[in-house]
């Protein structure tokens, strides 16, 4: 274990007053809680959105909603998951977290990480404010592919300057973390000795900052074909509907890993700390993270194997996708080995990282599948697909994004939580989404179309065992806010290393808990290699 001399900031641990505090914030601590408050909301937003969706699948025919508020409902559940919940929770996580972890008194850029949070909830305003024009809101998917979204109504705009504030507030927050990690880690800290957390944040930082841009072109060309003539997309016109395709699945595909990557690194932290042991090949993970973002960049047409691609194409896409297992599988392989032999023991954050390996592993086995392309033009745009991604999402980045938050929280409000309810949160949610998400890999085989809201009488039954797994599944996310709002206010003090008898490994445990409004204002000298693995 290293020796860390920290410097004990109790005495000015002052704190701006009132709603200013929040407005004109700075602290890391500040904005990061802010962020994840903002996802918390956005989530039971998208979720509320799930909800509308299978009730409206419980039975075939049309229940409760029109066929355009249904596609609405699928379009924006999926914008406000991706752009609201995962990647502002991954955000406020890296904000908390990366400056206690490299010894750092606060983020690089202070004054910007204010402006990109709170570009946020303009955003989103925005977004869902366009459910309330005469055209209802957005409704062509939200890969917003042409021709479809540019028959759009008033909700087109809405949505395109929402998603340029989102990409414009994601910029800034990656510029942020890759200024801070690069600059202002403490004495001794290099590179090869980061905790994976933070390397896991600065290769997604580089993505963000490669593809969202991508982004914004694509949806700037979807505007100027809308409201100013031009063709991009327009085949009258000369222009091309799958160039958009390739457009956005150049910035969609590297995407996909920015909402895992950092889960990658929650689980490497996690696992190690709960196996009693260091992380099992930490130079392999960080090559195969890198490794993983590279190869990322190489594989976008795979969602486009049915759009008529040439063969040596559809070739190249296939193999380059499969490519991506390995690196992926490394981790895997670590993750087990890590465990290998160890003194596991099975606290909240370690119940969701397992749940993480195991199903995580799943949605990656699936997609090795839609890989295949002659396969793929089977499973392309059914129920499987959806199952996937889900897989990946739900009980990957969602379930890590949760082990995150019950193993730092004692660290961030300096009470221990209820384990019971939290162990009781974990079971329903860890049943639950396979209730709700297994059965759509049959609904999917068997040729259930996604994106409908009425279906064939042949599939009447896995839908419902799937919309019973949602309503069970959404409603046991109640259990999460319940038990963060108890900790907050109260509960047994948690000491500075919270999972003392766990022996953590890391800067974050050698302050206060809770971590003091301002840590590390003199950079701790590192006199051993205070990270997760034995360096020779």
């Amino acid at each position: 274990m290293a020796h860390v001399h920290t410097h004990d900031a109790d005495h000015h641990d002052e704190k701006p007053a009132g709603i200013g505090r929040w407005l004109f914030a700075t602290n890391h601590k500040d904005i990061g809680t802010m962020y994840l408050v903002f996802a918390l909301i956005m989530f039971f937003i998208g979720g509320a959105m799930a909800m509308v969706i299978r009730a409206e699948l419980w039975s075939p025919g049309l229940q409760y909603v029109d066929p355009a508020f249904f596609n609405s409902m699928t379009t924006t559940h999926a914008l406000v998951m991706i752009f609201g919940a995962v990647m502002p929770a991954f955000v406020g996580l890296a904000n908390w977290m990366i400056p206690l972890q490299i010894g750092a008194p606060d983020m690089a850029l202070p004054r910007m990480n204010n402006y990109s949070f709170w570009i946020m909830p303009f955003a989103f305003t925005l977004l869902l404010s366009s459910f309330f024009t005469a055209s209802g809101g957005p409704a062509g998917g939200w890969t917003m592919y042409p021709p479809l979204s540019l028959q759009a109504g008033n909700s087109f705009p809405t949505m395109i300057f929402a998603i340029h504030l989102m990409g414009a507030s994601s910029i800034m927050g990656a510029i942020n973390v890759i200024v801070t990690i690069m600059n202002m880690r403490a004495p001794g800290l290099t590179l090869l000795r980061l905790p994976l957390f933070c390397w896991t944040w600065l290769i997604t930082a580089y993505l963000l900052i490669a593809v969202m841009p991508v982004l914004a072109g694509a949806v700037t060309m979807l505007l100027t074909d809308h409201y100013f003539g031009t063709s991009f997309f327009n085949p009258a016109g000369g222009g091309d509907p799958v160039m958009y395709q390739h457009i956005f699945w150049f910035f969609g595909h590297p995407e996909v890993y920015i909402l895992i990557l950092p889960a990658f690194g929650i689980v490497s932290e996690i696992i190690p700390t709960f196996s009693r042991k260091p992380l099992f090949g930490y130079d392999a993970m960080v090559y195969a993270t890198a490794s993983i973002a590279f190869l990322s960049f190489l594989v976008w047409a795979h969602h486009m194997f049915t759009t008529g691609m040439p063969l040596a194409s559809e070739l190249f896409f296939m193999l380059s996708t499969m490519l991506i297992a390995i690196p992926t599988g490394v981790k895997v392989f670590n993750w087990c080995a890590t465990m290998w032999k160890g003194s596991l023991s099975f606290e909240p954050p370690m119940l969701f990282s397992l749940s993480f390996l195991f199903l995580f592993t799943i949605g990656g086995f699936s997609g090795l599948m839609l890989a295949i392309a002659p396969a793929d033009f089977q499973y392309q745009d059914t129920y499987f697909v959806v199952a996937h991604f889900h897989y990946v999402l739900v009980s990957g980045a969602v379930f890590a994004i949760m082990a995150a938050v019950y193993y730092w929280l004692p660290k961030w409000t300096g009470h221990m939580y209820n384990m019971g309810l939290a162990k009781l949160h974990f079971w329903l949610s860890a049943i639950f989404v396979n209730v709700l998400f297994f059965p759509q890999h049959f609904l999917g085989l068997a040729g259930m179309p996604r994106r409908i809201p009425d279906y064939n009488v042949q599939f009447t039954d896995w839908n419902r065992v799937s919309s019973l797994g949602g309503f069970v599944f959404g409603l046991s996310q109640l259990l999460f806010v319940v038990l963060i709002l108890q900790c907050v206010r109260g509960g047994a003090k948690a000491t500075a290393k919270v999972w003392s008898d766990a022996e953590p490994v890391g800067l974050e445990w050698s302050v206060a808990s809770p971590a003091p409004y301002h840590s590390f204002e003199t950079p701790p000298l590192i006199t051993d290699a205070n990270t997760h693995h034995e360096h020779v």
